[in-house]
């Protein structure tokens, strides 16, 4: 193959770019390891470009490679999750958990690098938080089997070729995927949308303007009676506004007088928070919120406490006061 062509295929594979990434961080749980699974798919086809003979589709064929370099990186290593999954549920008036490496926990996906925001808000359920933290109890190859057939609506004998294995394997794989996740009360019919309307919109300003004033009462009055709060890295989760009341009178008092702007993260609603910097001089990145919301309140507060996300959200580190 000419140099000419190279180069050609070199371009029609960065098309794809924005979903392998998707499909990447639904098998990998994390946006920075999704993304080198990209770049390593990339390359291995950039390598292997001159054995393409085209009796695949390049798009079948670039999943194919993606899919092989999630297994290479899942092996051996133990599952993300989220706090939920790890612990004991928590006190408010309690003492934060340790704090546990970037490798335990899922964590954050920016919309923008999952493609244009129309194919997101078609797909939005299958990036949710919970969502992504369920694939993670599922076998490397399980997930990729629902992925490809719940999500992407790939067929039984797509998914077959691009995995090497048979029909009948990949509906035995789904049908055993789609049991664990109704395990976790989990599955793409049944999971609360992401989508946000004009009533939603209105409940999530009334969270900013709670959370800049720390009006705690009228912020917790915006959660359900179940909801549930996460705070990675930290091993701790907390149910219940009376418990997020207590939390955030106490060890999270540090968050009064916060500055929050709305960003976009795995297709819902979400925030970035910028605490009042220790010399009191501006504002320091401290947490990504990321939100379940449906019509009757707010189900679930994801706070992934981070500095490190504001980069990957292309955000500041620091605000002026």
């Amino acid at each position: 193959m000419t140099t000419d062509v190279k180069e050609h295929a070199d371009l029609g594979f960065d098309v794809y770019r924005p979903e392998l990434t998707a499909y990447c961080y639904r098998m990998l749980g994390s946006p920075f390891e999704a993304q080198d699974a990209v770049q390593e798919t990339l390359v291995r086809a950039w390598k292997a470009i001159d054995g393409f003979e085209g009796r695949a589709a390049l798009r079948s064929w670039l999943y194919r490679i993606a899919s092989n370099v999630c297994f290479d990186m899942l092996k051996g290593r133990e599952r993300r999750a989220l706090p939920m999954d790890l612990c004991a549920v928590g006190n408010g008036d309690g003492q934060p958990g340790p704090i546990l490496p970037e490798a335990t926990w899922i964590g954050p996906m920016p919309d923008r690098l999952l493609g244009d925001p129309a194919e997101v808000a078609t797909t939005r359920d299958s990036v949710r938080v919970a969502f992504i933290a369920a694939l993670q109890h599922l076998p490397p190859r399980q997930r990729a089997v629902l992925i490809l057939r719940e999500v992407l609506e790939w067929s039984a004998a797509e998914v077959a070729a691009l995995l090497d294995t048979t029909v009948a394997s990949v509906n035995s794989a789904l049908q055993r995927a789609r049991a664990t996740l109704a395990e976790r009360d989990l599955s793409l019919d049944d999971a609360p949308s992401a989508a946000v309307d004009d009533e939603a919109t209105a409940l999530l300003e009334r969270y900013v303007e709670a959370f800049e004033r720390f009006d705690i009462d009228a912020l917790v009055a915006l959660l359900h009676d179940d909801a549930t709060m996460t705070m990675p890295p930290y091993l701790l989760w907390l149910r219940g506004p009376d418990e997020l009341a207590k939390w955030l009178r106490g060890e999270g008092r540090g968050c009064a007088g916060s500055k929050v702007a709305p960003v976009e993260a795995n297709g819902s609603p979400a925030f970035a928070q910028w605490r009042v910097a220790v010399d009191g001089n501006g504002y320091d990145a401290w947490s990504i919120h990321v939100l379940d919301v449906d019509p009757d309140g707010i189900r679930r507060i994801e706070y992934f406490v981070d500095p490190a996300w504001f980069a990957l959200f292309e955000l500041p580190a620091h605000l002026d006061g």
